[in-house]
C-alpha cells in the first residue's frame, strides 16, 4: 500500500505543515538532521557518517498516522484500506514497545510500571518512511542524514524482528544513561543489487521502512527517574513537560517553529 501511496501522491494534498507536519505525508527535502558535524569528526574514520557537514535536507518523505485517539487522520482519497492497515500495523508496533519497556524498566532495577505509565496516551506515530530510488539511486545517496556509540554498522533485521532505537525521551528518563542512538540512511552496494532486482522484476523502486515513534505523554514530565536522578544528571536534564521538548525538537529539525514555556 505503502509503495502505492508514494507512486501516486502529489506529497501536497495530504501534508499538513500548519501541524509541523506531524500528521500527514512530510515531502523530500523537508526535514534536516541536527548538525553534529563537531561530534563527527572526532569519530574513526572508518565510522564517520556519510552524510554531508552542516547536513543537507533529507531525500526522504513519510506519513505520520497517529496510533491512539486523537484529532481526524489524514485519509488518503484513493485508499480504502488505508485506515485499517495503518491501525493494524501500528498497534501491533506499539504493543511490542508497550511490552519492551517493561522489561526494559526492569533491566534498568527501575518499577515495572515505570515506563509503561509514561507512553500511555502518548502522541505515538506510526511514520511510513518512503525513499525514491528512481531519482535516488546513487552509492553513497544519503536519504536520512546521520541522527546518534561511535562505530557504524550495517542494520540487517531477522525476519519477524523489529529493531528498536532508544530516542531522546529515553536518554532523559535515565539521565544519560541510555543515550538516545544515531542512525543514518545510505544507498549501499546491496542497495544497488535490489534496485536493479526490483526494476527488472517491474516493482516499485519506493523504499518503505516502517517506522513507529512511540512518545511520552505530552502532559507528563520528563525527568531522571530513580537511581538515575543524581544531582549531575539532574542539572544537564532539567524538567520539561514531554510536549514542550517534542516541540523544541521538532524546531531543531525544522519541521516546526519551537516552543514557549511561560504562557498567559
Amino acid at each position: 500500500m505503502m509503495e502505492q501511496y508514494f507512486e501516486s501522491t502529489d506529497f501536497v494534498e495530504d501534508a499538513r505543515p500548519e501541524y509541523h507536519y506531524q500528521v500527514g505525508v512530510t515531502p523530500e527535502r523537508k526535514e534536516r538532521a541536527r548538525n553534529h558535524c563537531a561530534r563527527a569528526e572526532k569519530l574513526d574514520k572508518r565510522y564517520a557518517p556519510v552524510s554531508l557537514c552542516p547536513p543537507e535536507a533529507d531525500k526522504k518523505s513519510r506519513f505520520f498516522w497517529r496510533i491512539g485517539e486523537r484529532p481526524e487522520p489524514v485519509i488518503p482519497k484513493k485508499f480504502p484500506e488505508w485506515e485499517s492497515v495503518m491501525n493494524m500495523w501500528g498497534g501491533k508496533m506499539l504493543e511490542a514497545i508497550t511490552d519492551l519497556v517493561e522489561i526494559v524498566a526492569l533491566g534498568l532495577g527501575l518499577e515495572k510500571s515505570a515506563l509503561v505509565d509514561r507512553i500511555k496516551n502518548g502522541p505515538h506515530l506510526l511514520a511510513p518512511t518512503g525513499s525514491n530510488f528512481n531519482v535516488f539511486n546513487q552509492l553513497d545517496d544519503v536519504l536520512a542524514a546521520y541522527h546518534y556509540d561511535g562505530t557504524r554498522t550495517a542494520v540487517k533485521i531477522p525476519d519477524g524482528c523489529l529493531l528498536f532505537q532508544a530516542g531522546k525521551q529515553m536518554e532523559y528518563l535515565t539521565g544519560g544513561y541510555v543515550q538516545a542512538g544515531f542512525h543514518e540512511v545510505v544507498v549501499a552496494d546491496t542497495t544497488i543489487e535490489t534496485i536493479a532486482e526490483r526494476k527488472n522484476a517491474g516493482k516499485s523502486l519506493w523504499r518503505v521502512s516502517s517506522t513507529l515513534f512511540s512518545h511520552t505523554a505530552s502532559d507528563k514530565t520528563l525527568e531522571p527517574l530513580g537511581h538515575f536522578a543524581t544531582p549531575e544528571a539532574l542539572a544537564k536534564y532539567p524538567p520539561i513537560l514531554a510536549g514542550n521538548q517534542v516541540l523544541a525538537e521538532l524546531a531543531q529539525i525544522e519541521l516546526g517553529t519551537g516552543f514557549t514555556l511561560h504562557r498567559d
